[in-house]
């Protein structure tokens, strides 16, 4: 049975709310990230980071997460939806987290997202749910910290993305690095 790798849903918000309200589509701007979005433009926009440096480079443009992470947390007694977590793209069929940094992800007709890292889980979360950090923290069999609150993109080219399209992976040269957080 061959696996669909697609977008489940697009969301955005024009000010800095924790969660994201879906929409029938979103565009992504080149070297910005999603139009009419917050987040949009070419230094940092999150709030903590602008505190620190405000000239920054934007390596935050665009947050995805992949929807069997809701499934996962249903398992553990959290009931979350696309867009909650703040995502923009929320995904199915794809393990965001094994990703290399420097992947690109096409998406839609045109548009295309280079992976920079992971998102940091911050205690935003557990103001949203309670516990809910906890929950997106895990350690592997080495005890390094695994973070499950989805990935983060820069946008190399513009278009329009909507649920129900179609997601090519394009993986880096080899040596792979693996993500790290941003």
């Amino acid at each position: 049975m061959k696996q669909t790798t697609e977008v489940v849903a697009v969301s955005s918000s024009s000010t800095h709310t924790f969660s994201k309200t879906n929409q029938n589509r979103i565009q992504l701007l080149a070297g910005l990230g999603v139009a009419g979005d917050a987040h949009l433009g070419k230094t940092v926009k999150h709030r903590s980071r602008v505190a620190q440096d405000p000239s920054q480079p934007n390596l935050r443009q665009v947050h995805l997460i992949h929807s069997e992470l809701f499934d996962e947390l249903k398992g553990a007694g959290f009931t979350v939806s696309a867009g909650q977590l703040g995502e923009n793209i929320t995904t199915r069929g794809i393990n965001l987290l094994g990703l290399p940094v420097g992947t690109r992800l096409r998406l839609g007709e045109t548009a295309l997202v280079e992976i920079t890292g992971l998102r940091n889980p911050c205690a935003q979360l557990d103001r949203f749910l309670p516990g809910l950090m906890a929950a997106l923290l895990d350690h592997d069999e080495h005890g390094n910290l695994i973070r499950k609150a989805g990935i983060m993109g820069i946008v190399l080219a513009d278009g329009e993305v909507k649920p129900g399209d179609r997601i090519c992976v394009e993986l880096p040269p080899e040596p792979y690095r693996p993500l790290d957080r941003v």
